[in-house]
């Protein structure tokens, strides 16, 4: 019954007989066409493609088939419960769901569960089981193996509840040098695998209530990423990520803080998003998270002139069409970011309902349902990721051999084909900064 009731649900949606409520400031026709023309100009290319017979020589009139490989943009997801379900089943939907949708995974570095006892560390595949903290190693080797970007979150993060038992919350002297032979351990293991880190977390946050957080030396913050700096390859994207009211309410805090690091000449790669918006009734009669809210916080951290990063998401279904009206709002928030022109990558949290921290399970946040079946929020991921933002086309060559075509940064095939000559060249790739990418292909027998 309940699987027929999760069904009814997402039918209705799907055919549109059930309404989501959609804030009048987000259906803007103003806001929806700015929002498809940055899109336009950010996250799409030019390209010409130009195709020859062995002698080098023109060939017009020949079928070009272009169709996108990966999007250059990243979309991810938390990795956390891989391979943690009850059932080889849900697993399998779970690993299913993700490689379709992802080519970005989150995995766990929690500083207390990686090293639950001082230098004894769960890195390998394994190790003693942990609930939402799956062995680095093995984390690694499935994305690997799926051909999927991997960010570690996170590298420090001080939170008293998050911290081993074992480092005293009181010495921050002490802590300063236990960070460092962490910090030198994830360098020495995963420095070639993991490409993204978020270095500090959450360190306004500590700034405003550190009694909540361990005690940290005056000048941790500079000192994390320098440390990071020269323990990791210059390859790797060293990030500070915080919380979503800091980055929405307090955004010039923010940036100061930043601001603080660069004007040092510290290294910092990107700023992190949170967007853990759990005011849905909030969100869907205007009053917090607008548009207009959004995009000003992101215009100004844009201005550090760093790559922005959305690091963490929970959108909740657990209210009166919950289903629907969470379809609704992640379709709008991320054609929002997706438009950001600073905007590097978008990641989801929690995958499916249940896998959440602690109480966050409550909220129903997954883009999966329990049983790890799609929710409509997820359909309409698909939807953009997989069709909306892809290119696949099919066009002719010129009188000289040339075809023009834009389209949605990232890989792809190439086909040209003419009577019984039958040529392909992959990938062929559209980078973001390129003012026009080429390629020549050459017809054989």
């Amino acid at each position: 019954m309940r699987q027929f009731v999760a069904f009814v649900g997402a039918f209705l949606f799907l055919c549109g007989t059930v309404k989501a409520q959609n804030p009048p400031a987000w259906s803007d026709p103003a806001l929806q066409k700015q929002i498809e023309t940055n899109i336009e100009k950010y996250r799409k290319g030019d390209a010409v493609i130009t195709v020859v017979d062995k002698k080098g020589k023109p060939v017009a009139n020949a079928t070009i088939v272009i169709q996108q490989q990966s999007s250059e943009f990243k979309f991810g997801c938390n990795l956390f419960v891989l391979h943690q379900l009850a059932t080889p089943e849900l697993n399998s939907k779970y690993e299913t769901a993700f490689t379709k949708l992802f080519n970005f995974a989150t995995i766990p570095f929690y500083w207390a569960e990686l090293e639950p006892k001082q230098d004894s560390l769960r890195f390998k595949e394994g190790s003693a089981p942990m609930w939402r903290r799956i062995p680095p190693d093995e984390a690694v080797k499935w994305c690997k193996e799926h051909n999927i970007m991997i960010k570690g979150h996170p590298m420090l993060y001080i939170k008293s509840k998050f911290m081993p038992a074992w480092v005293s919350k009181t010495d921050p002297v002490t802590l300063k040098a236990l960070a460092k032979k962490r910090m030198t351990e994830l360098a020495n293991r995963y420095g070639k695998d993991v490409a993204v880190w978020d270095v500090v977390n959450e360190e306004v946050a500590r700034l405003k209530n550190p009694n909540v957080w361990h005690q940290a030396p005056k000048d941790y913050l500079a000192w994390a990423f320098k440390e990071a700096d020269s323990l990791f390859p210059k390859t790797t994207t060293l990030m500070i990520n915080d919380e979503t009211k800091t980055v929405h309410d307090s955004t010039e805090q923010y940036v100061e803080l930043v601001k603080g690091l660069l004007k040092q000449n510290i290294r910092v790669d990107g700023v992190g998003i949170q967007f853990h918006m759990l005011l849905v009734k909030k969100f869907l009669n205007g009053d917090v998270f607008t548009p207009t809210i959004m995009h000003n916080a992101y215009t100004e951290l844009g201005k550090l002139g760093k790559p922005l990063w959305v690091t963490e998401i929970t959108v909740p279904s657990n209210e009166a069409n919950g289903w629907q009206n969470q379809a609704a709002i992640v379709s709008n928030i991320y054609k929002l970011w997706f438009s950001e022109s600073q905007m590097k990558g978008i990641t989801w949290w929690n995958f499916g309902d249940g896998t959440a921290f602690g109480t966050e399970n409550n909220f129903k946040g997954g883009l999966l349902d329990s049983a790890m079946n799609p929710k409509p929020a997820y359909k309409v991921l698909d939807q953009l990721i997989n069709h909306d933002w892809r290119t696949n086309v099919t066009l002719t060559t010129d009188t000289n051999g040339k075809i023009n075509f834009r389209g949605f940064h990232g890989t792809y095939s190439v086909e040209a084909k003419k009577g019984g000559k039958l040529k392909k060249q992959i990938p062929f790739e559209l980078k973001s900064g390129n003012r026009q990418s080429r390629a020549t292909l050459v017809l054989s027998e």
